[in-house]
């Protein structure tokens, strides 16, 4: 749109909401702006909270996940009694088998002993190839994605909030025009009685416009019934009581003549929604290299040291049983291990083949985002332009329905005119004052899903606030 359009239709717009609304006094109830509402939801709505818990417990993870690399040092002390009876030959202990150390006799001595044994042991990963750096980035991964996750949920919250403060300020408005719709058809009421007395005009038109003054409040009450719940569903989303959400419909009034929303570029590459998406796939390719990582070698150094006591002396000779709960000897021992799986190479092919397939799957949900957005940045530039020719046409529209009611109602006062060419006269206006409001909304509104689309909400969402 060109600078001079731009300020010629906002500036027209200026223009017929002071003639709608007139200079009436402010209100006296405290208006919530749109930045309020967002403060509110930030701090109140569970659904953000959730995601702010999500991104703290990332936030330990990777902090677990640095401690999980320091050397594992473990102690114990065990004291027992019972019998000391073995044989030569070898076994798995499977983790259930109790040893038996020495007790090699011709048969079993059923003569209870007593033993202590302390120890202190060692383990630390030296070399993983790269396994503990990847670790670190999976875990650094983890938190972009909750944060994208939580920026994605907030941006969306914001969206829904400027779409339901926008509604409402154009049934708060709407609810003015529909109570000056309310006052013309009292007036005509007003004439006709009048006029009837008089035994100008006949008595049914007095029924007329009293059937006309009743469908004009219906239509009161409904739109006060549409501000009622889209007043609830922002107490939903910010946790304020309803009734304490009134918003400032003078915002109309004000008008910029030329919105700075207009001038925002497109950054579609950061739209929270885009990067979100763009989280979750590099999250899958950085656990691709995890992956990788996981199946290399391991060197490891270990050292141990422990001491130990028995009631059974070298020669095989049972003593006291207090004999053995002290330290008797004393050992230590250091060494490096390499440990390796030889089927790791299986197992890493089936788990990079499952992530290479879930890597895929998000680009396309990437993709197909992108392309709705995209879809959606053409639709409001459609809606724009449709919104664009209607503002031209609506100050015409309004300024000649306003002109018309006039001469009607003065036609009417003389005679000249039934009251259906009076009445039609009133509805034209009332059409035509109900045709700005949706006009300006449908603008506003259009603004609002370019700049959802582009990544240019918080722009929009400022420009609106700078409007008071």
């Amino acid at each position: 749109m060109s600078t001079f359009l731009q300020r010629r239709c906002f500036a027209l717009m200026g223009m017929g909401l002071l003639l709608l609304w007139g200079g009436g006094s402010a209100s006296a109830q405290t208006h919530l702006t749109l930045l309020d509402l967002i403060a509110a939801s930030k701090t109140n709505l569970p659904l953000l909270k959730q995601k702010q818990a999500l991104v703290n417990a990332a936030q330990a993870r990777f902090t677990a996940t640095k401690h999980s690399f320091l050397p594992v040092i473990a102690g114990a002390d065990e004291v027992n009694i019972g019998t000391d009876n073995s044989l030569s030959g070898a076994l798995f202990s499977m983790g259930l088998i109790p040893s038996a150390s020495g007790g090699i006799t011709a048969a079993n001595n059923m003569q209870a002993a007593t033993g202590n044994i302390a120890v202190v042991s060692g383990d630390y990963s030296l070399v993983n190839f790269g396994l503990n750096q990847a670790k670190i980035n999976a875990a650094q991964s983890d938190i972009q994605l909750n944060q994208a996750d939580l920026s994605k949920d907030l941006y969306t919250v914001k969206a829904k909030l400027v779409l339901l403060y926008l509604n409402l300020l154009k049934y708060e408005i709407k609810l003015t025009t529909d109570q000056q719709n309310i006052d013309r058809y009292t007036s005509i009421y007003k004439v006709i009685y009048a006029l009837s007395g008089s035994g100008l005009i006949a008595g049914a038109d007095s029924s007329m416009a009293n059937a006309e003054l009743s469908k004009a409040n219906i239509g009161y009450n409904q739109t006060l019934g549409i501000i009622n719940q889209y007043k609830e569903q922002l107490a939903f989303l910010t946790g304020l009581p309803a009734q304490q959400i009134n918003v400032d419909t003078s915002f109309y009034g004000h008008l910029h003549p030329v919105p700075p929303v207009m001038n925002f570029p497109i950054d579609s590459i950061h739209n929270p929604v885009l990067e979100y998406y763009q989280m979750r796939t590099n999250s899958f390719r950085v656990n691709e290299a995890l992956i990788r990582k996981s199946f290399l070698p391991r060197l490891h150094l270990m050292a141990s040291a422990w001491a130990r006591g028995s009631s059974i002396q070298y020669s095989n000779d049972y003593q006291p049983l207090a004999t053995g709960l002290g330290y008797q000897r004393y050992n230590y021992l250091a060494g490096i291990a390499l440990t390796y799986n030889f089927l790791n190479g299986i197992y890493k092919k089936d788990r990079l083949s499952e992530n290479r397939y879930a890597t895929e799957a998000s680009n396309q949900e990437w993709e197909q985002e992108r392309q709705a957005l995209q879809s959606q940045t053409l639709q409001a530039d459609n809606e724009l332009q449709t919104a664009r020719a209607n503002l031209k046409q609506i100050p015409v529209q309004l300024g000649s329905a306003q002109v018309v009611y006039r001469q009607k109602m003065a036609q009417y006062k003389a005679g000249l005119i039934s009251l259906i060419d009076l009445t039609n006269a009133s509805f034209v206006l009332y059409r035509s004052q109900i045709d700005y409001i949706e006009s300006n909304t449908d603008w506003y509104l259009a603004l609002l899903n370019k700049a959802v689309a582009t990544g240019t909400l918080d722009q929009f969402i400022q420009s609106l606030n700078l409007e008071y």
